[in-house]
């Protein structure tokens, strides 16, 4: 009897501790909802970012870095192979349209910079100073010279390509730029447009293996621009030269390592950028195909980017981030916009432009002189959805 009632006691002892662990389990499930709820209510508020919208007030801001530093003649990187001491010369002799903004592509795309705040703000406050500015940089004469440099033997390779890319975007901007003084721009810059378009074709049958860097010497960049110039300007046999050498160089690609991005330096997406050139050279449905292979990750819905941070704003090298911010937005709206099944990143796109749009203000030349064009480039492609 002793022993019933002992066994009958530990019976009710272990129901009364599974009923208790129950309720702690229940308890502590519920507790766990609950942070989770937290959780998920605080990372809902903190990815929220105010969308950027560039009203007429920020427009004319944006135009006072390219409309100051494209008569800056110094500090200036020229990046400059000697054949003599002849070639010893100031910026503004050597480029005497693009010797302003330290470097000669950012003097290019400082130009394009204007040209596209104007298309969108004719009203600008300085619009008439704007036009003369670039009447002036961009007269007949001025043009001339510069073809002249690029054609002495020592610069055929000057500005490859990252200057090209800029320069074909720029005469793709006039191109399409509805103001009396288009055609008058369009046609002086004619000689040297012509002369990159020729280094294009010269260049890229010889190129065996794509540059994967994520600073200037990028070739989907180069080639992205360049494929946007042919197709404005309906060139066809350059259209056709790029979107055959992309297949050549990226159509087998896949599982490409966003995971290792960003490098310290850079300002383009290695792996986005080559995402935006098949996207314009290949069918909507093989583009499709090709990018599960290429990166299947950007299709799941919780697909995110680490922002760039930049530590000092003073270092030429490391300031990149935020224009590497910029250019991730870029393709990342492209993206967005076309294809329904990745419109999760807008947000995405829409938090990296945010996040360096507010460092334009009053920054450093290391950055201002070439980071507002980023901006720009980035902002037209989110109106542009």
């Amino acid at each position: 009897m002793k022993k019933i009632a002992i066994a009958l006691s530990l019976i009710a002892l272990v129901a009364c501790k599974n009923k208790n662990h129950e309720e702690t389990t229940l308890q502590d499930q519920q507790q766990s909802e609950k942070d989770t709820s937290i959780v998920e209510d605080i990372s809902s508020k903190m990815t929220e970012v105010e969308p950027v919208v560039l009203s007429l007030e920020q427009a004319e801001k944006l135009a006072r870095m390219p409309l100051a530093c494209l008569e800056q003649e110094f500090p200036n990187k020229l990046g400059q192979t000697l054949a003599s001491e002849n070639d010893l010369q100031k910026p503004s002799e050597l480029h005497p349209a693009f010797y302003g903004c330290f470097d000669w592509h950012s003097s290019v795309h400082a130009h394009w910079s204007l040209i596209s705040l104007l298309k969108q703000f004719p009203n600008l406050a300085k619009a008439e100073e704007i036009k003369q500015l670039l009447q002036d940089h961009l007269s007949k004469e001025n043009i001339e010279q510069e073809l002249a440099y690029f054609n002495k033997e020592q610069n055929k390779t000057y500005e490859r390509t990252y200057g090209w890319a800029w320069l074909l975007k720029l005469a793709q901007e006039i191109h399409t730029w509805e103001d009396p003084i288009a055609k008058e721009l369009e046609a002086n810059l004619a000689p040297l447009t012509k002369k990159i378009v020729s280094n294009y074709q010269a260049f890229l049958p010889k190129l065996n293996y794509p540059i994967r860097t994520g600073e200037h010497e990028n070739t989907a960049f180069g080639m992205s621009f360049a494929y946007d110039y042919a197709v404005a300007t309906e060139n066809q046999k350059l259209k056709d030269l790029i979107a055959t050498r992309a297949k050549d160089f990226y159509l087998s690609d896949d599982n490409c390592p966003i995971a290792w991005e960003p490098g310290g330096f850079d300002f383009l997406s290695p792996c986005l950028e080559e995402i935006h050139l098949m996207q314009n050279v290949l069918a909507e449905q093989t583009f499709k195909l090709w990018l599960k292979d290429f990166m299947p990750e950007i299709s799941n819905k919780d697909f995110d980017l680490e922002i760039g941070e930049v530590s000092d704003r003073k270092d030429g090298k490391l300031v990149h981030l935020d224009g590497l911010n910029f250019s991730r937005a870029a393709v990342l709206f492209s993206l967005a916009a076309k294809y329904d099944n990745l419109n999760h990143l807008k947000p995405v796109a829409e938090k990296h432009l945010s996040s360096s749009f507010s460092n334009l203000t009053d920054d450093s030349y290391e950055g201002g002189h070439w980071l507002t064009t980023f901006a720009i480039y980035a902002y037209n492609k989110r109106k542009n959805k």
